[in-house]
């Protein structure tokens, strides 16, 4: 149990020590105990495999070996936050996004590879997987957003641009897809045309209800189908810092309610709770830590106190 009357900060950095894998603990250090970027990509370089992508279930919820673009875009995120994402090994990276792709250019889900290893079961894998926005959206947002040019990239955002402006068109979506596509808006190096699409997503995020705009009234909003009961999403879930598209979304007030819910949704052992389906007892271990680490970044990034006593 975290110390009583720690701050929050505190009562996390018990809760990851106790229980997180090694690069949560090293990512925990970076961003809150003046750690080192080497150190986090040290930790991340153990998921690496030799095609250049990444496995070994550092998307907890894909187990296996392998190498799969969510667990590529799970590593490109981690040296995204490092400032690490330019080197030589996004090369390599941009090798393997090449090599995995659809014949459209864009990435599936679950490459065929996995066939074999244990996944959730939401996720299935198929021999021939389609173009998928979830897979691709955040890695084209963050090598875009990181200056990255290779020719892998001109037809994964043509990809994402024709998706997001589906969306923005009146086709129906769910959370983990709108923020999909909100990561490829924000580091698409078109500004104009990404501002006026993700006005376009956000009408269709309140008009299809998928943001929950009051905490206290959670359990009478819709939950997507093949969601978790109680698997809603708020403004917190979108606009992660302030510079996000998503920001314009929500008003004031409905971002306030949204971070105070996030706030207090720390739990008695200092980690925050995994609202997506548990399908095996070692995912929810090693989700729960990269919730916490998401949760603290959010608050600190719209100024909430996180070392006083809370």
């Amino acid at each position: 149990m975290a110390p009583s009357g720690a701050s929050a900060v505190a009562r996390a950095e018990h809760f990851i020590w106790l229980t997180a894998r090694v690069l949560e603990q090293r990512r925990f250090a970076f961003h809150f105990l003046g750690g080192g970027p080497d150190a986090v990509e040290a930790a991340l370089a153990a998921y690496e495999g030799d095609d250049g992508g990444f496995g070994f279930a550092l998307e907890p919820d894909l187990r296996g070996p392998v190498s799969q673009p969510l667990h590529t875009a799970h590593a490109l995120r981690v040296l995204d936050e490092i400032g690490h994402c330019r080197d030589r090994r996004v090369e390599r990276v941009c090798r393997y996004l090449t090599a995995v792709s659809t014949q459209d250019g864009a990435l599936p889900a679950l490459h065929p590879s996995l066939r074999g290893y244990p996944a959730a079961p939401w996720i299935p894998v198929v021999d021939d997987p389609p173009s998928d926005l979830l897979a691709t959206g955040p890695v084209v947002g963050l090598l875009h957003g990181n200056e990255v040019w290779h020719a892998w990239l001109f037809r994964a955002t043509d990809f994402c641009w024709a998706a997001v402006d589906a969306l923005g068109k009146g086709a129906r979506t769910h959370p983990y897809e709108v923020k999909a596509a909100l990561a490829f808006l924000d580091g698409v190096p078109d500004r104009a045309r990404a501002e006026a699409a993700a006005v376009r997503l956000g009408r269709a995020v309140r008009e299809q209800r998928l943001a929950v705009l009051d905490p206290e009234h959670a359990d009478d909003h819709p939950v997507p189908e093949g969601y978790a009961p109680g698997e809603h999403h708020f403004p917190h879930d979108f606009a992660r810092t302030p510079a996000s598209l998503a920001r314009p979304w929500f008003t004031d007030a409905e971002l306030a309610r949204s971070l105070d819910f996030l706030a207090a949704a720390q739990e008695p052992d200092g980690g925050w709770p995994v609202l997506w389906r548990a399908w095996a007892p070692g995912t929810l271990l090693e989700c729960r830590p990269m919730v916490t680490i998401d949760a603290l970044l959010t608050l600190r990034a719209y100024g909430r106190p996180l070392q006083g006593v809370s």
